[in-house]
Formats: structure tokens, sequence, C-alpha cells
């Protein structure tokens, strides 16, 4: 697999840059956009991680390895103990998260597409203890279970966000059955709040009543593949696709729902109506915090707070798959005053995208032969 300088370029990133030995440029509005290929020959990457203390970053690959890129630019073997994925459509190994306290436990956790009965699967969030040579995780034990399994290879979301409070958040598809996403007795179409151990909080919202899931934070959802949380304010962001337009942002609340199916702004991939669909708007349920009438169909989210490029300061960034490009949201406080396209130029499927503890940006595209770019300004 071709690794061009690998981590490598964070210490070398002002000569390689200046002479354009690794990068592209494109404009921006900010100055002149810097492409780096760190790593090519990926299949389907989806998501990766920073380790602490310059160690190096994990990724994942769809049809379901985990590989170690360290800071001398090597790329490890798949990472031993990692579950078995149901690696079929949109199903594989997704999203990786590293615990608050990795530093001391060595947690690494993992979602993906579990198989079921049936030739069903659902989504599955499991951890282990990454070794010290970083060869495998060891004990990995499952915490949680999308119940019932309904998807037949799509709309598994799934993302992973610790909160603050050391709290982990999972977002879930809803497997493309939308009525279950209005339906508290399952786990479809939802964001769920655990103890990283896999137990449920106490004061999560539906906790103690007989007819709804206490995993369950919020509901509505349709298929969110984009979390993170907001460095300023703490709180919790996630998008999801819509189905022919109508990909949302939404801020979750306790016990909130998010309207899907009964409100949407987009159609059916025919052009029908989607059957449930009340409206744009509905009473009862959340209307989005911010929605693309026209689908980018969007994936992965990292806002940006770094100082390295205060042009970017307090921006989100989202990876588009369809739209085949990177946007950049300008904010002001939690409203969106303005959207840059990056990467048009570029015409790759945009999976995951990550600000690096260096303050440049990460992003992984979706494909056979993927690739780590990474992103970085210059005047």
């Amino acid at each position: 697999m071709p690794i061009r300088s690998g981590l490598a370029v964070l210490v070398l990133a002002a000569a390689l840059s200046s002479t354009g030995a690794l990068g592209r440029e494109y404009p921006s509005e900010h100055g002149t956009l810097q492409v780096d290929e760190l790593l090519s020959g990926l299949e389907h990457p989806w998501a990766l991680a920073f380790l602490p203390e310059g160690q190096g970053l994990l990724l994942t690959e769809r049809p379901g390895r985990l590989r170690l890129l360290d800071a001398g630019g090597r790329l490890s073997a798949p990472i031993a103990g990692v579950p078995a994925v149901y690696a079929r459509g949109q199903g594989g190994l997704l999203d990786v998260a590293l615990a608050p306290d990795f530093g001391s436990d060595r947690w690494v956790y993992l979602a993906y597409a579990e198989a079921g009965e049936q030739g069903y699967a659902g989504t599955a969030v499991g951890r282990g203890r990454l070794s010290a040579d970083g060869r495998r995780l060891e004990g990995f034990e499952v915490i949680f279970r999308q119940l019932p399994k309904l998807s037949s290879g799509v709309h598994f979301g799934s993302r992973l966000v610790f909160d603050r409070e050391g709290y982990l958040f999972i977002a879930l598809g809803e497997n493309n059955q939308r009525p279950t996403a209005q339906h508290l007795d399952k786990l479809q179409g939802k964001v769920v709040r655990l103890h990283p151990d896999g137990r449920v909080p106490r004061d999560n919202p539906f906790v103690g009543r007989a007819d709804a899931r206490g995993e369950i934070w919020s509901y509505g959802h349709r298929n969110p593949q984009g979390a993170a949380l907001n460095p300023w304010s703490g709180r919790l962001w996630v998008h999801e696709h819509g189905p022919r337009g109508g990909d949302e942002i939404n801020i979750p609340q306790a016990g909130r729902n998010y309207g899907w199916p009964l409100a949407t702004h987009g159609v059916n991939y025919s052009f029908l109506p989607i059957p449930e669909a009340q409206g744009e708007t509905v009473a009862g349920t959340e209307p989005p915090h911010y929605v693309w009438e026209k689908s980018p169909a969007i994936s992965g989210m990292a806002f940006y707070d770094a100082t390295r490029f205060p042009e970017w300061r307090h921006s989100l960034f989202v990876g588009a798959l369809a739209g085949r490009a990177l946007l950049r949201l300008e904010l002001d406080g939690d409203r969106v005053t303005h959207e840059e396209r990056l990467l048009e130029a570029l015409d790759e499927r945009i999976r995951d995208v990550r600000q690096g503890p260096d303050g440049y940006l990460y992003v992984l595209t979706d494909a056979r032969n993927g690739q780590l770019l990474r992103l970085g300004l210059r005047p």
C-alpha cells in the first residue's frame, strides 16, 4: 500500500508544502488550499482517530480492517482482535473512537454492522484494549447492540462521540425501515447515550418506561453518519442523510423527536412523497438546525478550534459523498452563517474529516482506492 511520507509530513510540512513535492493546490475563500496525500490504496476507509502524544492514528476500512499508521509513517497490517463484520452494502467496520482516558486504559471503541438471523443485520459497538505494540485489540467485548436487527445492508449510521462527562453517544440509522424511527421500543433511527461500559444512565429520558428503550437519548433520525462535540458549548451535534433532499444537522436534546419520517424536506428517490410525511415541519417534532434542500449526502463532521489556521476558527467541516466535496460551515455561536465548498476539483467522495493535533484537517475518501489526505492553508 503506497505511503506518501505518512505522519512524517507532520514534521516536514513546511518544506514539503513550499516545494510542492507532495501537494496539490486548490483555490479557497481564505487563500490557497494545500492538499497532501499521505496514504492511498485503502479499501473504502470509513473513520480515523488520533492517538495521543504523537503515537499516530487508527483508521478503519469498511471490509473489516483496523490499521495503525504510526508516527514514522508505517501502516500496520490489520490489527488482530477486531470482530467479524457484516460487510454488505453500506455495512462493515464503521467508526472508531478512543476512550477519554485512553492514555491509561487503552480502550478503543468500534462501531460496526453485525449479522443477525435470516440475513438481517444491525449496528453493534464494542471495545478492546490496544496492545502496547499496536498489533491487536485485547479482550474485545460488545457493549451495545441495535435491536431488533432489521437492515438488509443499508442505514446503519453510525458515529461514536464521548461528551465532557464521559458518556458515550451512538448515532444509529433506521435500517431503511422508516416507521421504526418513531418507535421507542426499537433502536432504529435513534441517538443513544450510555456509560462507557454499556450501562444505561439512570437519567436518560425514557428510563423506567415499559414502552421504551432506556438507551434512547433522542429519536426520529434517518441515517446519521456525522457526529461531533461542539468544543465551545459542549453539546452534541449530529447530521443525517435525508432521502432525495433534506440532509440536515441537529443538536439532539434529551427525549426530543427529530421528525423522520413524519417531517422531512425530501422526497423518495422515485420523486414520490415519503408515505408517512406530513410536511417539512410537524407539531411535536424538532425542526432541523440546518438543512440542505438538495442532498450532498453528508458523512463525517469536525469542528475547527485550532490556532494554526485562524481563518477556519469557528467552522464546522462536513464531508459530502454524492456532492464530492468538503463543506465548510461558518458559525456564529450555533448559527450557520455561510457555506463554502472545498475540494470539488478533487472529485472524490469524502467519508470522514477530523482535526489533527497539529491543527491540520485530515480527510478520508470513500473509494476502492481510498486516500488519507491532509489539508491546510497557504497564504
